[in-house]
């Protein structure tokens, strides 16, 4: 009487190629919702550049100013007679404690330095007292 002869079992083998894929796909997907994150009150304007610039903190307030001197704050359009309402509006009210509020000019490269000017003097008016000037990063 002659037996079967016993299958050899084969080896199993891990495939780290889709392995791999997945995690490039896990990357990618965590850098793309990590962006969407990203807290953006201005407008996109031409900024001038500046060698000593760094990366802009998040911040409550920005002030932009775009080539046709149209202002917004925080994306919503004001004119020059409205600014300091919707600062003292945006910042808390009247009765906020405006010490640390700051706010961010984000002006286009082509806008009259006396602009920026009225729209620092406005914000000054309401008790805003810390400014940064945006810019690009870069060689003049």
């Amino acid at each position: 009487m002659r037996f079967k002869q016993r299958r050899e079992l084969k080896r199993t083998k891990i495939e780290i190629i889709p392995m791999i894929d997945t995690m490039f796909f896990l990357l990618v997907f965590f850098m793309l919702s990590s962006l969407a994150l990203t807290k953006m009150n201005g407008l996109p304007v031409n900024l001038p550049r500046a060698v000593t610039a760094s990366k802009q903190p998040a911040n409550e307030l920005t002030i932009t100013i775009d080539k046709n001197r149209q202002i917004f704050v925080n994306k919503e359009p004001v004119t020059l007679a409205e600014l300091p309402d919707k600062l003292l509006e945006k910042s808390g009210g009247k009765n906020a404690d405006l010490s640390n509020a700051s706010v961010i000019i984000n002006a286009d490269l082509t806008v009259p330095h006396g602009l920026v000017v009225n729209c620092i003097d406005d914000a000054r008016s309401v008790g805003i007292n810390r400014f940064s000037i945006a810019t690009v990063p870069g060689k003049t």
